[in-house]
């Protein structure tokens, strides 16, 4: 009996230590105004910022909120996202970054008087897709999968049935800031809201493939 005890414990133990801790993370760009309550992180967005480098519009920005923490190797990203959102472009969702020349940012953006989802992918020049959607649903679900060179973007409405929205290129074997990022380059900033983030450690598929043609 105190076998199963100390293993439920150990279980339970590891399941609190693979969760993401906010606490724990760091600012890029800090906002006047966050908080966190439990698992719930908010923020108000700072007014007049954005991700976006060089191409279409000629100009370069990298002021926006982005609360992260650093992952090396492959993992799954998700978040729920609830936003308040007013003016064109307001827009909040994952980031994965490199450096200030390589990142990749996909979630929630309001164009044109409708939400989309949105995904700018930026190696040196930025590039941006958006798929809208149908109905305004109280909140979305962003997951992002990273695997060898290559990140898959996803989203939800209940965190079951999930669409793929884009598979974007990212240099692999290098560790990348992973986070929460919100933008408001036309507005006065909106409420962005943040719930359930968890990383999850993902094995490196080229180990797994040598030792499954290595076994003993």
């Amino acid at each position: 009996m105190k076998r199963i005890i100390f293993g439920l414990l150990m279980i339970t133990g590891m399941k609190a230590a693979s969760a993401q801790t906010l606490e724990k993370m760091q600012w890029y760009n800090e906002p006047a105004e966050w908080k966190i309550n439990n698992k719930t992180f908010t923020m108000f967005v700072t007014p007049q910022t954005d991700y976006w480098r060089i191409s279409h519009y000629g100009f370069t920005v990298d002021d926006a909120p982005f609360y992260y923490t650093t992952y090396g190797g492959e993992f799954e990203v998700k978040v729920k996202l609830t936003g308040n959102y007013k003016a064109r472009f307001d827009q909040m969702g994952l980031m994965i970054r490199t450096d200030h020349q390589n990142y990749i940012k996909s979630g929630v953006e309001f164009v044109d008087g409708k939400l989309n989802v949105s995904t700018v992918v930026t190696h040196t020049t930025s590039d941006w897709s958006v798929t809208p959607l149908d109905k305004v649903p109280p909140f979305i679900w962003i997951k992002a999968i990273r695997k060898l060179d290559a990140v898959e973007f996803y989203y939800s409405f209940d965190d079951k049935n999930y669409i793929m929205t884009r598979n974007a290129p990212l240099q692999d074997n290098h560790p990348v800031m992973v986070g929460l990022m919100a933008a408001s380059p036309d507005g006065q900033g909106f409420e962005a809201k943040f719930e359930e983030f968890t990383v999850k450690h993902l094995a490196d598929q080229r180990r797994v493939i040598w030792l499954k043609n290595h076994a003993e």
